[in-house]
């Protein structure tokens, strides 16, 4: 069950943003294997004065056009599925427009009991959803 926040500079068209949004999921569905309808997503667009967004002295310039993905899951994911993911993300999000340098993306991990769907209940440790990886 991701979380994703997914930032950019205002001005992108709303197939553009539809794209990306869409780019993200699939690569969610293809690499972490989710349920297709697990779906959550949370897309701003900001001013361009409103993301900061150097290269961490890597040696590239962002443009514009920068997107930055923070997905929120639960832990127990490898090194190698987050890594596979960042380079399916890069593919899928290219094709949606999105140069590889303009992309930045942040992965945080916690646990069944970090998440409530409805109700102010915790589904998971309550057991009305499996528990992703068990």
């Amino acid at each position: 069950m991701p979380l994703v926040r997914i930032d950019m500079i205002r001005g992108h068209a709303p197939e553009s943003i539809r794209a990306i949004a869409d780019a993200v999921q699939q690569s969610l569905i293809d690499v972490l294997k989710i349920p297709e309808r697990d779906r959550f997503q949370i897309i701003t667009q900001h001013d361009p004065d409103e993301i900061i967004a150097l290269d961490a002295g890597l040696g590239f310039t962002r443009t514009p056009g920068t997107v930055m993905i923070h997905i929120f899951t639960q832990r127990g994911r490898s090194t190698q599925d987050k890594q596979l993911l960042y380079r399916t993300l890069a593919k899928q999000l290219a094709e949606a427009g999105v140069d590889g340098n303009d992309l930045f993306i942040s992965y945080t991990e916690n646990g069944p009991e970090d998440w409530s769907f409805a109700d102010g209940r915790a589904q998971y440790t309550e057991g009305d959803l499996p528990i992703p990886g068990r």
